[in-house]
Formats: C-alpha cells, structure tokens, sequence
C-alpha cells in the first residue's frame, strides 16, 4: 500500500511575485507600513494582557509576521500575536510558567507544520460553526474581564487565570479605583471607537469636513489613542501605571536567540498546552484566510501552505522570546482596505515594526496601561459575535446547546475543554439526527404478492440507526415467507449496520423466511462483498430491482 502524497512546500509569495511591478510594490509599501503602524499597540497590548514582557509582542510581531507572509499560503494575510490567544498564553504561563510557554509553542509549531504536510488544513473546516462562535465569545469576554483592573487602575496581586478567581480578586479590591486610571482608559476607548475608519475612494465629490474625516481616518484610531494618551499623562503628570513602571521598559534591541531544555517528560507534560495552541492557531488562521479570500480578486489561499507557514513561524518566534503567532483578522482586513496586493505587504509591515522598536523603543515606557486596556476593551468587543445570541431563538434546540455550552465551558474552565465538550456533542446530536432521518417504509401491499413483505430504506444505516432494522422481524404479518429490503435510497452503510443486517438474516432463517437485497447501491454492496454477506445471503438473494425478487422467488417456489 502506497503512502498518501505529501503536500508541496511552495509559499504563495513565489506566485504573486510573477508580473510584480512597480506600481503594485508602491501599494504593498503604502499598506504594510500602515499596518505595521496599527500591529504596534495591538502587539504590546496582546502581550502584556498575555502576563508576558511587552517585547514579546513585538518580536512576535516582527518573526512570526515575516515569516508568515514569506511561506504562507495567502496572498494578504497577515500574521502576527492575537487576541484570541490572550486567554490561552495567560492561563498557561500561570500554570506552568513562561519557559514551557515557549516550549509548548515551539511543539505546536512543528504540529502545525505536519498538519499541513499530510494535507491536514481541510479538516480544521469541519469545526462546527456553533463552536468557533461559541469559544470566539467566551475568549472575548475574558479578555475584557482580565482589563478591568488596568482599566480602572486597581491595585490586586496578579490576577488568577480561573474566571471567578479573577472576579472575585477584582471586586475585593474594587477601593483602590483610580479616577485618573479610569478617565485615560475610557478616553482612549472613545477616540478608537469614534476615530473614522473608511477611507475607500470617494464616488461623488467630497465636502470639506469629509475629506477631513477621510485623511484623518489613515492614521489608525489606535495610534491616536496611544499618543493622546500618553501625552496627557506626560502633561499632567496622571498618577498612573505605565509600561516603563511595570516592565521597565522595551528594550531597544534585536531579539536574542536562545534555545531552551525540551525533554521528553517535559513534551508529555505539555502536550495538552500543545495541542490547545495547534488547534487554536489552525482554526484562527484558516477562518482569517477565508475572511481574505472573499475580500480581494485573487487565488484562494492554500490551507496547507498556510498551516505550515504557520508551524515554521510558531516553533521559530519562541527561540527569539515571542509568543504564539497566528492570523489576525484586524490587520488583514487593514492590509485589504490599505491596498496590499501581495505577502510583500506583510513583509514590509514586519519590518515597520523593527523599525520603530530600533529607532523609538524608549518611548513606549511612558504608554499609560489603562490606554492599552482600553483599546483591548475594543478589540475584544470587535472581536465577539454577540449578535448571533440574538438569533439563537432561530435555530435549532441542538445548534443552541453547542454554542452556550462552548461559550459557558470557555469562560468557566478553559478553551480545550469547551472544543473537545462542543465536538462531543456536535457529534452526538449528529448521529441522533442521522438516526432520525434513516427511515424504514413498508410498500403497500398491493403491489406485493402474497407472502411477501417489502420495505424501502432511506438515508444511512449506521450504528445509530440500527435499531429500526432490529425491530423489523417484530413487524411483519404471520404467513411471511419472503422479506424484501428495496435499498435504492440506501445512501451509505456501516460495519455495525451491516451486522445488523447479518442479524435479521439469522432470525429470518430460524423462522424459515428469506432475505432478499434489491437496488443495492454500490458503498453497501462493496462492503457486503468485502465482508462475505453476499456469499451467506447468497447472490440469488441480491437483486437489481423488486421486481426481480418477486420472479426470483416465485422460480424458488416452482422448483421446491
């Protein structure tokens, strides 16, 4: 048996460069240094949310956002920390602490990239939608919650990653509100909710105040936030906690190259963090390629690829200090409305991200904390999908389980329990439903001859379903000679369908009545061949229509 084919490494950047001109390097360079300049706040505020060093976003931002456009498999997509993974990174450095972050990282990265070398991306489709919506609310709303203290400025110890620790550590030091906190936070959040944010080309003449609005929109809202935030605070010296007096600082340096202890039992103590960083990356970063794809002209993205670049990229940035990377819908969507045509732009906003750490690092320590809270508080808003709530009352009582529960389990315990609870019961109610539409349907008897019971099957006979066949023999008349199974819209069939059907074989047998299969299609017949039925029913007793059972079993009763 030959092995499956492995997938081919060709990063999407080998095709978008063919025809490259001049005019679209301009619009690469014009979107990436614009995103690059959106990636900065956004990568200091994931981190230190994340309880890690603010340069760890940054490198993050740097490494894994090159990297990613380099290998990925799409042609706008930028990479780079992410909300989404705030909750995971915190809970797991508060449980094993940032040396095994890293680790854990790097082992989800070389699982990502096997994913996608064995052609693994279509799979993470298969996530049932309920679910990501589910854990996509739960995660926003941690994040939110676990702004509250920067945002009004209280003073706690580190706070617990368990959901109602953290409550409850929060409203037993409510006293300590800062009201000069409280006004930075709530001023920032207002300047990136009001700041305009659309400056598609205009088709009618604008006024002046629209065109105002217009330029003022290509400064991103998060920009202005910081710089006004950290302005008033230098101005009117705001008792007020800032990066410089929590972290120290951003060092002004490339990142240092360290290579950490990985032993075994120390891979099998993290597999869970492992496997959590892999699945949430993968679904993260295909859900924002597909966001991509339907926003621009060109070439779907590669899943494969994809996951790769993404495996490359996350066991890479963590040797450099940086977190988990993955796709971020954010600063893709900015990349799109900038102009990017190509994984150039996102090179360039990697390296407009270096730029600043090299050049301006120093001042980032007097960035006010309860400014960055604030614009997490907007990001995390952004980031829910809370009018789907709204339409559960539309769905289905299974469709509406699956997403609270998701949403509940996320919030309550953690993002690998709501995911592996919301896919156990996507799969149970599945099978319920699929037991539900197999129908078993008796053919009136007047097209029957005498001694004869026929029944039609419809949908899949699987495991779920087999208890419709069992309760046949209970079912048919006394002076029944012959059975009749017409399978035409029999669509598939398992192995415990299949014994289900050896099952009635031998009742019927001890109760001297016979079997007959007729319109079998081709996946149960390959399987009843396979498994040798069809030589214990026997080929007589397989017939291409019911037509032809009713002749078959007539010559039987001549000749006997």
């Amino acid at each position: 048996m030959s092995l499956p084919a492995l997938h081919s490494f060709r990063p999407r950047l080998l095709d978008a460069l063919q025809g490259y001109d001049r005019r679209r390097f301009g619009a690469d360079l014009g979107a990436g240094i614009t995103v690059g300049i959106v990636a900065l706040p956004l990568a200091m505020a994931f981190a230190i949310a994340s309880g890690v060093q603010p340069e760890a976003g940054l490198f993050t931002a740097i490494i894994a956002g090159l990297l990613i456009s380099l290998l990925g498999g799409s042609h706008v997509q930028i990479g780079g920390p992410a909300g989404a993974f705030i909750v995971v990174v915190y809970g797991i450095v508060e449980r094993y602490g940032l040396a095994n972050l890293l680790i854990a990282t790097s082992l989800a990265g070389v699982l990502l990239f096997l994913m996608g070398l064995f052609k693994l991306g279509a799979l993470v489709r298969y996530v049932p939608v309920p679910i990501v919506i589910g854990f996509t609310n739960g995660i926003a709303v941690l994040i939110a919650l676990s702004q509250v203290k920067d945002f009004l400025g209280l003073v706690t110890p580190r706070l617990p990653a368990d959901f109602f620790a953290m409550v409850g550590t929060l409203a037993s030091h409510a006293a300590t509100l800062n009201p000069a906190a409280v006004a930075i936070g709530a001023g920032s959040l207002a300047i990136v909710v009001l700041w305009p944010k659309s400056y598609a080309m205009p088709t009618a003449p604008l006024g002046a105040l629209a065109r105002l609005r217009r330029a003022a929109a290509h400064v991103p809202g998060t920009i202005v936030a910081l710089v006004a935030a950290t302005l008033a605070t230098l101005a009117l010296q705001l008792p007020v906690e800032t990066i410089g007096s929590r972290f120290g600082g951003i060092p002004q340096t490339l990142p240092a190259f360290a290579l950490p202890e990985v032993s075994w039992a120390t891979a099998k103590q993290l597999l869970i963090p492992t496997l959590t960083i892999a699945l949430l990356g993968a679904i993260e970063s295909l859900l924002c390629a597909r966001v991509a794809d339907n926003m621009v002209p060109y070439p779907r993205h590669d899943p494969n690829q994809e996951l790769m670049a993404q495996g490359v990229a996350n066991f890479v940035t963590p040797l450099f200090g940086g977190i988990p990377a993955t796709g971020t819908i954010a600063r893709t969507v900015t990349n799109v409305r900038a102009g990017g045509t190509s994984p150039v732009a996102g090179v360039v906003h990697a390296l407009t991200v270096l730029a600043v750490v090299l050049l301006a690092a120093p001042l980032a320590q007097h960035v006010p904390l309860a400014a960055l809270a604030g614009i997490l508080l907007f990001v995390a808003w952004n980031m829910g999908e809370w009018r789907q709530f709204e339409r559960l009352r539309k769905f289905s009582l299974q469709y509406r389980t699956i997403l609270v529960g998701t949403f509940l389990l996320t919030v309550v315990f953690d993002l690998t329990v709501a995911v592996e609870v919301g896919l156990v019961l996507a799969c149970v109610f599945f099978i319920i439903r699929m037991g539900r539409l197999f129908r078993v349907q008796p053919v009136p008897q007047a097209a029957v001859p005498p001694g004869v019971q026929v029944f039609e099957l419809f949908g899949s006979l699987f495991f779920g379903a087999v208890g419709k066949i069992e309760a046949l023999p209970a079912q048919l008349p006394a002076g029944t000679r012959v059975l009749v199974l017409e399978m035409h819209r029999l669509i598939s069939l398992d192995t415990s369908g299949l014994d289900a059907l050896e099952q009635l074989h031998r009742t019927l047998q001890r109760q001297d009545m016979a079997l007959v299969l007729a319109n079998v299609n081709e996946q149960p017949l390959s399987l009843m061949r396979r498994s040798g039925f069809e030589d214990v029913l026997g080929a007589d007793n397989i017939v291409p229509t019911v037509a032809a059972a009713f002749a078959s079993k007539a010559e039987g009763a001549a000749r006997s």
